[in-house]
């Protein structure tokens, strides 16, 4: 399981996310929300990433949390149904942070539009990623 510092480095990516364009709105808060009480952080906690500077950057260890994180980004991305360029940028700025491969987010990106509500299934996702795994 996650230590506390990087279960609120992963919170504040997602919260840098929504704030790269607009102020964060009820369907957006519920999802990190969410995010949160499924990593056994408690609303404290997260209402304090809220409203403190970003915690300390802890990167998820392996590919596949780094992937899982990335999922997470993408769903909320589009969780209004809009993606704003801004949006677009912090979330490469995230992934780069991850050390997530650039042309693999890339073309997950290009690809979500073939989906409905852009849901990128997780195979699919995976299988992008696997053909430029180091």
């Amino acid at each position: 399981m996650k230590n506390k510092e990087e279960k609120l480095s992963l919170l504040s990516d997602l919260i840098y996310l929504v704030r790269s364009d607009h102020d964060v709105n009820e369907r957006e808060y519920l999802f990190i929300q969410a995010v949160a009480r499924n990593m056994k952080v408690d609303d404290d906690d997260l209402n304090r990433l809220f409203s403190d500077e970003r915690p300390p950057y802890v990167a998820p260890e392996t590919e596949p949390e780094r992937i899982l994180q990335f999922q997470r980004l993408l769903l909320l991305m589009n969780i209004d149904r809009r993606i704003h360029p801004k949006e677009r940028l912090a979330l490469k700025d995230c992934t780069l942070k991850m050390g997530l491969n650039p042309i693999a987010v890339d073309q997950v990106l290009s690809v979500m539009n073939n989906y409905p509500d852009r849901v990128v299934p997780p195979k699919v996702m995976i299988d992008i990623f696997k053909v430029y795994y180091n």
